[in-house]
């Protein structure tokens, strides 16, 4: 888990990036959810929060360049 502060010196492809990265994670979680095999469910709680931070810093930073 990084930080806003961290993820706001990112830039929009890397966020991109970060997002993409993210989304694998929860699909993996969520798939070891389904067989049983997944050893900390609240991993799901915070990769969907992580993906939320960095959807908003995203917008916040293109709502930046239109202004």
């Amino acid at each position: 888990m990084k930080k806003p502060s961290e993820l706001r010196t990112l830039t929009i492809e890397e966020l991109k990036q970060e997002e993409v990265n993210l989304r694998k994670e929860l699909f993996n979680l969520n798939f070891q959810k389904v067989t049983g095999e997944i050893e900390n469910p609240m991993m799901i709680r915070q990769v969907r929060k992580d993906i939320a931070r960095v959807l908003t810093i995203m917008t916040e930073k293109t709502k930046s360049r239109i202004n």
